[in-house]
């Protein structure tokens, strides 16, 4: 069976760094191109930063494209967890590549309706602000027919936001867009907060990755280390929360994920819940699902795929 073409559209980011880097690592993907857009970081860091993940891998040939430098509508926010320049203070190499030309809206509206014409359509990975979709869809409304899939990391709904009491980052980071998305008609899958928040890199769990051995797996140490919150009254246990290399371990191993498919809207209006998400779970409206949201996750299998994965990628 072909490869699975994939985008990854992202804002890099320590736990986007190390969702790029399991795509990579994983011949059932295809990454296709990398497209950045600001969230974590101003968008000339996160372009930047995905640029030297894919030096780090040895993979220049995959192009990158810098998208929207802001959100919609809403004041623009940064992160606030993943250190100076976004890489938590690791430091990678140059790239030797430099930005792909075109804006990464119209490049995926092109590479969604190829993928499509060869038989393959694509499968989208958003995990930063989804501004990037939301722009494409605003220029070719037709272009979300063309995905097979966007599986997303994003939202909270059973959790505390990890921004705003109510509000996960890359939905508040621009509600609009995500919204916009949700409206689109596409297949969503979304890896909420209520997900990746058992996806834990605990210090048992980066001592594995380090015995695994690798130099790619030795970065990633480097990158989790600095990853862990410190927090264990919010997680339960130590280490920190791989959000976004979910979404690519979705992708790998869907069995590892458990979820219900329901319908999903965001807050764009309340001030204080903007950007919480909310999901019909019971059936309690006449709104058509929108979304299958993941909730449970096999944190233990998910692990040793990303152990074994990250230590075979020189």
């Amino acid at each position: 069976m072909p490869p699975r073409p994939i985008v990854i559209d992202t804002d890099p980011g320590v736990d986007d760094a190390i969702a790029i880097l399991l795509a990579l690592a994983s011949p059932e993907l295809e990454l296709v191109a990398v497209h950045t857009v600001a969230g974590n970081c101003p968008l000339a860091d996160a372009t930047g930063n995905a640029l030297r993940v894919l030096e780090l891998a040895g993979r220049a040939d995959i192009p990158v494209h810098a998208g929207c430098p802001r959100p919609l509508l809403r004041e623009q926010i940064f992160g606030k967890f993943h250190g100076r320049g976004g890489l938590g203070g690791t430091v990678l190499p140059a790239p030797r590549q430099g930005v792909a030309p075109g804006h990464a809206a119209q490049r995926l509206i092109e590479v969604s309706h190829a993928a499509r014409a060869t038989g393959r359509p694509l499968t989208v990975c958003p995990i930063g602000p989804l501004t990037n979709l939301a722009a494409a869809i605003a220029l070719d409304p037709t272009v979300a027919a063309a995905w097979d899939k966007v599986v997303v990391m994003g939202g909270g709904f059973r959790v505390p936001g990890n921004r705003t009491p109510y509000a996960e980052f890359n939905i508040l980071a621009d509600p609009h867009a995500a919204r916009m998305v949700l409206n689109s008609g596409a297949d969503i899958v979304m890896m909420p907060l209520d997900l990746t928040h058992q996806a834990m890199a605990t210090p048992a769990r980066i001592e594995r990755l380090r015995a695994a051995g690798g130099r790619i797996a030795a970065a990633v140490v480097e990158l989790l280390t600095f990853w862990d919150r410190g927090d264990i009254e919010r997680f339960g246990e130590p280490g920190g929360p791989l959000h976004d290399p979910t979404v690519i371990g979705y992708l790998l191993a869907p069995e590892l994920f458990q979820g219900k498919r329901v319908h999903v809207d965001v807050d764009c209006e309340t001030p204080e819940r903007y950007g919480h998400m909310v999901a019909d779970w019971y059936g309690q409206t006449d709104r058509p699902a929108n979304a299958t949201v993941m909730t449970k996750l096999d944190a233990e299998g998910f692990f040793a795929l990303l152990t074994r994965r990250l230590a075979a990628l020189e």
